[in-house]
């Protein structure tokens, strides 16, 4: 791996051998921050399935361009990111995490499409927001960001419906967060979703601009109750004169502020103790695998397409809403 002066890393993760049972002479990668996952809910559908990969200490990962297998150690591991719309299944397996030296954070996204139905196989949002409530206590509420993404308007959804669903949830949960991560949803790009939409006969639609700044003002109004910090998730929009930046969901600077006290964490991204962050070398470690848009540094994702069991109608990662392979499929 490159190493530029300050630590940051251009290219690569380590490579170390690991006997995986493929062969004596398997090679795996070793990143320093997994992504637990944008492909797919690890910890709502694969809690047991992930903790087992963990104690084992590597997991077998399937490019999904090439369908080639690349094993993943854990053994640099030092953050996990993990991404959810339901957790509960991991939290009785946190300890264990722990106990392992690892850190980790939380994207929940929480949403409030249940009389819409976009989200068939999630719990109930009363459910949803108990268990995010339980999560930021046990863990600290900077650890728990909340999501509401991607934000749809349909023929009966409109940008002031959508601002009502978000201030349900809000006011619920502002004072166990820091911080609300929106997006738009994107049905043009993306041929999964437009199926998904067609065979769920909804007429879901794109934001244009007027649409993006009046649902940004509403925003801005909400929060001035909540105070949350407020940021996009790969989008383009400037909304800065609403109190809403650019996110990173893999964010060094969270990293650095709570996790502080790790000197190998802190050596990769070239921070010292006591240091003001140098910003300025921070574009080294920006994920060229992501949209030009995502402000996400880089890290190794493990999930799989195709194996979600939400069902949600505007994921990009899921062929169709309905059932998955197994977790034993995934191994």
């Amino acid at each position: 791996m490159t190493v530029r002066p300050g630590g940051y890393r251009t290219k690569g993760w380590d490579k170390i051998p690991l006997q995986t049972g493929l062969g004596s002479d398997s090679t795996a990668i070793a990143p320093i921050i997994v992504s637990a996952s944008r492909s797919t809910d690890i910890p709502g559908c694969y809690a047991k399935w992930f903790i087992d990969c963990l104690d084992r200490g590597h997991v077998l990962w399937v490019n999904p361009f090439n369908r080639r297998t690349q094993v993943v150690s854990f053994e640099k591991t030092r953050v996990i990111v993990f991404w959810t719309k339901n957790p509960e299944p991991l939290l009785p397996f946190l300890d264990e995490i722990d106990r392992k030296g690892i850190h980790y954070y939380f994207q929940y996204t929480l949403n409030d499409y249940e009389a819409q139905r976009f989200e068939p196989h999630v719990p109930p949002i009363e459910k949803r927001i108990e268990t995010f409530c339980r999560l930021s206590e046990q863990l600290g509420k900077a650890r728990v960001i909340w999501r509401f993404d991607p934000l749809i308007l349909t023929d009966t959804l409109g940008v002031d419906e959508l601002l009502e669903k978000i201030r349900g949830v809000g006011d619920r949960l502002h004072e166990f967060t820091e911080k609300l991560v929106i997006s738009f949803v994107d049905i043009a790009i993306y041929r999964k979703v437009r199926n998904n939409f067609r065979s769920h006969h909804v007429n879901g639609r794109e934001f244009n601009p007027e649409q993006i700044a009046q649902l940004a003002q509403g925003l801005q109004e909400l929060n001035r109750l909540w105070r949350l910090d407020m940021a996009t998730c790969g989008e383009t929009a400037d909304l800065e004169n609403y109190g809403i930046t650019h996110n990173r969901c893999i964010d060094d600077a969270l990293m650095i502020r709570l996790f502080k006290d790790d000197l190998r964490l802190m050596s990769f991204f070239g921070y010292q103790q006591g240091e003001v962050f140098p910003g300025d070398k921070r574009i080294y470690l920006k994920d060229k695998g992501q949209r030009k848009a995502c402000g996400c540094i880089v890290s190794k994702d493990i999930g799989r397409y195709d194996t979600c069991g939400h069902g949600c109608i505007y994921c990009y990662a899921n062929h169709f809403s309905g059932s998955v392979s197994t977790a034993s499929e995934k191994k």
